[in-house]
């Protein structure tokens, strides 16, 4: 039976993909696997150049002064290496949920940090508006989507001051103009490939400014110089992220999957709205077109539920213990196919009650 990953990550990767890297790992290079290759061989070489070059492209900021780099520790050593490398003073942070409020927890270590704006208090049901940003602040960081309440910043402001972005889960999801964030990160394992590796787009010009001495290894400066390549990299996560990346381009880029993930979120929140059975968790103008999250309004049904969910062969739709309910990730190799099946479901369940 086809399964249905609704999983929230590690994330559902298109077939040709897996099968791409499936074959690598029998023989990358010349009889050799791609998990016992030199990562300092011309062809991995060319595997990580690629990847950076294609990642740019992508996000249309090729010649703009950035620079793309795929590091290790996940966007958890983000929250450590944005501040090591950009706090000098005082930053000002969006707190939209868990992940904001663990890089806000981590800032907080090297120096001051305001929270412009915070929907805490809601459970981080919303994402906040009319705030501001100080312009005597050395950065604003956001994140743009929260996989666990299933929000997503719809707009951004004009940040008067570098403006960084925890992209995680919705990274290469949507048209936006990057070029307005002077730092985007982004963990793999939502749309990109396995787990293992993050991928970090810098404009050059804003490091450098820190009066602290960086480590070797937390320095942003350190790793372009190196060309992602200071110590050993996460080979078989960096050659999976090239190869979604380069399927995302064949697509037709962000501009193609944009138009595919509307069609994916206005179905299931569709039927979450007309459906008297389930109850949408977020608010309406700030639901997120990655992570659908929504509960059961007759506690009595849920085991008659699962059990349907699971007969179809629909995976990872739990929602986190924070929130309860059920959660459906609609990252980009999802089809529209498996949405639709996740709505006949709840569809069934209505008739059935």
């Amino acid at each position: 039976m086809k399964k249905h990953n609704f999983s929230a990550g590690p994330c559902i990767l298109p077939k040709s993909v897996m099968e791409q890297a499936a074959a690598a790992v029998l023989d990358f290079d010349d009889g050799l696997s791609l998990l016992e290759v030199s990562h300092r061989s011309k062809p991995f070489v060319d595997v990580m150049e690629n990847a950076r070059s294609l990642a740019l492209e992508l996000l249309g900021l090729e010649g703009k002064g950035y620079k793309a780099l795929f590091l290790q520790g996940g966007a958890s050593m983000q929250f450590l290496m944005v501040a090591l490398n950009l706090l000098e003073k005082r930053a000002g942070y969006l707190n939209t949920g868990t992940w904001s409020d663990k890089a806000i927890k981590e800032a907080k270590i090297y120096d001051d940090v305001y929270e412009v704006g915070s929907s805490k208090s809601a459970n981080f049901n919303y994402i906040p508006k009319g705030y501001e940003i100080p312009e005597d602040y050395d950065y604003f960081h956001c994140t743009s989507n929260n996989t666990i309440f299933g929000t997503q910043m719809k707009s951004f402001p004009k940040s008067p001051i570098p403006m960084v972005c925890d992209m995680s889960s919705d990274i290469f999801s949507r048209q936006l103009d990057f070029s307005k964030f002077d730092l985007i990160y982004a963990g793999a394992q939502k749309n990109m490939g396995p787990a293992g590796t993050t991928l970090v787009v810098v404009r050059e010009d804003i490091l450098g400014k820190v009066s602290r001495k960086i480590p070797s290894i937390m320095d942003y400066k350190v790793h372009i110089s190196k060309g992602s390549m200071f110590n050993t990299p996460p080979v078989f996560p960096v050659y999976v992220t090239m190869l979604t990346l380069q399927w995302l381009k064949d697509l037709g880029g962000i501009k193609a999957i944009e138009k595919e993930n509307k069609k994916k979120a206005n179905f299931i929140y569709s039927e979450i709205d007309l459906n008297p059975l389930f109850k949408g968790y977020s608010a309406k103008e700030d639901r997120s077109n990655m992570n659908a999250t929504f509960t059961l309004e007759n506690e009595n049904l849920k085991e008659t539920f699962e059990a349907m969910v699971k007969e179809a062969g629909i995976n990872g739709l739990n929602g986190h213990r924070s929130v309860g309910g059920y959660r459906a990730s609609m990252y980009n190799a999802l089809s529209l196919d498996s949405v639709k099946v996740l709505v006949e479901v709840m569809s069934e369940l209505e008739s059935k009650a």
